[in-house]
């Protein structure tokens, strides 16, 4: 888990726990992801959450289209260490079900369901078993009459959808809530869940919805997300990519230890290079990020192309190395122990990092 958010004081959030996983009321930042695969297949999404799970990943969401795959939920939750989300739209009945077979959290819009009737058996259940709703709006799926009013698209109208929900369940009695307020303009995103901030006190998870692929959903679900938790904005986080989920929760847990958020794992510090490099420090970089994956203790690691900033780069940290003229100087605990070929910079390396 993550380190609790300190910036600008934290909000003060209702605390609830899905699963086995606090989110808000000081809780640490929680990283949650998506399958891809379809849920009624056991055997593959099985495999992709344990994927997603080694990857660092606190809680999964499954989609719940159907029957089959709300059934399938109890065969999943047997099987895997982290707290399992419903995804539902629109069928209350797939709600029920879904948490007869252990979800430990549903995602629906009540406002989406029907009839008040619909609204107080989901409410019903899910307070007696404990089972937290998000309720999530999207920019792209506000209703008519919101957008009438508004005129079209704007952060106020996201903020009294995702209440007008939630006010259906608070009539129940139910207070379970999490609050997602999502779009894929990160000026939005972020101006809504500053207003949605300062209106409620139920967690938030944030995010930019339907970010895009790797790189530029990367990016903009860096600065959204990022500016958020740097304003204390954020309970729980997903990072909405197009393709492998893990890399959602690899830029997830990236965003948070870059915040300061997370101290969980290792850390790589490497200088951009420049005329002044004398070593393939790209190629020796990359090579060592990839193989750090592994490393679950917190470690600073430094890989630095030259003896200009090098050396001061490599004393800051825990391990680390600063390039010379087809060899490196290793460092370690900001003491110089010894020179090393090029070639051979990487695999000591990492033996150190593993000594530590």
């Amino acid at each position: 888990m993550t380190a609790i958010n300190t910036f600008m004081g934290g909000r003060k959030t209702k605390r609830i726990r899905v699963g086995n996983v606090p989110i808000g009321g000081g809780a640490p930042v929680a990283v949650q992801s998506m399958t891809n695969t379809d849920t009624r297949d056991v055997r593959k999404t099985l495999e992709q959450i344990e994927r997603l799970a080694d990857a660092g990943c606190d809680i999964v969401r499954v989609a719940v289209p159907d029957s089959d795959a709300a059934k399938a939920i109890g065969e999943i939750k047997k099987r895997i260490r982290i707290p399992i989300v419903a995804d539902i739209h629109f069928d209350y009945k797939l709600a029920l079900q879904s948490m007869e077979n252990g979800a430990d959290k549903i995602r629906i819009n009540p406002g989406n369901i029907g009839s008040r009737e619909k609204v107080k058996s989901v409410a019903d259940m899910a307070k007696a078993l404990r089972v937290p709703i998000r309720v999530g709006v999207n920019s792209g799926s506000l209703e008519e009459g919101i957008l009438r009013k508004y005129k079209g698209i704007t952060p106020e109208g996201m903020v009294e959808s995702a209440l007008s929900h939630a006010s259906l369940l608070e009539e129940e009695g139910f207070d379970l809530i999490v609050f997602s307020i999502k779009s894929s303009s990160v000026p939005l995103t972020i101006a809504a869940y500053r207003m949605l901030s300062e209106r409620t006190s139920y967690p938030l998870h944030i995010g930019v919805t339907e970010a895009g692929t790797i790189w530029k959903g990367t990016v903009k679900s860096a600065v959204g997300i990022g500016c958020l938790l740097a304003e204390g904005i954020g309970d729980t986080l997903r990072v909405s990519l197009t393709g492998d989920p893990v890399e959602e929760v690899k830029t997830g847990r990236e965003i948070l230890r870059t915040l300061e958020l997370s101290n969980c794992g290792p850390e790589l510090v490497s200088c951009p290079t420049c005329g002044r490099c004398r070593i393939d420090l790209i190629g020796i970089a990359n090579k060592v990020d990839e193989r750090l994956g592994h490393i679950g203790k917190n470690v600073r690691v430094a890989v630095m192309g030259c003896a200009v900033n090098g050396p001061g780069e490599a004393r800051e940290a825990d391990i680390g190395i600063a390039g010379g003229d087809g060899e490196v100087l290793l460092f370690k605990k900001g003491r110089i122990v010894g020179k090393v070929p090029e070639d051979k910079a990487v695999e000591v390396l990492l033996e150190e990092v593993e000594k530590l």
